[in-house]
């Protein structure tokens, strides 16, 4: 599936896969980071599921608790689902229990640059995500976590008739291959329209209770 995006910093387009170099070469992105002389460091972390990706930059000392809630807020919430990440053969859960890690733990005592995670949200109905920690750099965003890229909505199509669909079937996702609506066959449906979710920018569209935030 087509998965292009945008660089915050020059506002040029790219695939999925060719976003990765363009950040290491943009120049308005290195003029950019050439003015941050405050102290600390910032890691830029990658975040993906199929035609989902999403490029984030945060400060060594942000928790994986706080990028949990990045996740949650970008692509995630919908009942307040348990999640958890895997780092190499250690778990950080968001409700540990007893000899449990928590995720109080900061990115750069964790997660040195070229280091690939899991991302787990929703233990019943799970998402997950591919992770990834890409690189380092000296600054400080002052403890904000700012996207620098991002996929564009997915061209996805009613199954029906082929026009650009606006709803997914939450039962139909999980067991068939036709699930995606637009407006008109939306409404002909078989499972009826309360069970139908919008379709939103996210790898959570279609599951649980997910309307996003788009």
């Amino acid at each position: 599936m087509k998965s292009d995006g945008t660089c915050v910093y020059c506002k040029k387009t790219f695939t999925g896969r060719a976003i990765a170099k363009h950040l290491r070469s943009c120049g308005e992105r290195s003029k950019a980071n050439e003015k941050d002389k405050k102290q600390g460091k910032v890691f830029l972390m990658k975040a993906s599921a199929g035609p989902y990706w999403v490029y984030f930059e945060a400060d060594g000392q942000t928790t994986l608790k706080k990028v949990d809630r990045f996740l949650r807020d970008l692509w995630l919430e919908c009942c307040g689902h348990m999640s958890a990440y895997t780092i190499g053969h250690t778990q950080y859960t968001s409700h540990p229990e007893r000899g449990e890690k928590g995720m109080n733990a900061p990115l750069e005592n964790v997660l040195p640059p070229g280091t690939r995670f899991i991302h787990i949200y929703d233990y019943g109905t799970t998402t997950g995500l591919d992770m990834e920690c890409v690189s380092a750099r000296s600054g400080s965003l002052d403890g904000k976590i700012k996207i620098i890229a991002r996929n564009n909505p997915p061209d996805l199509r009613c199954h029906k008739c082929g026009k650009p669909a606006e709803k997914i079937c939450a039962v139909c996702v999980q067991n068939e291959e036709t699930f995606f609506y637009c407006k008109t066959c939306a409404k002909k449906h078989e499972c009826g329209e309360d069970i139908l979710l919008p379709i939103v920018n996210s790898p959570r569209t279609g599951m649980c209770g997910y309307t996003g935030v788009d």
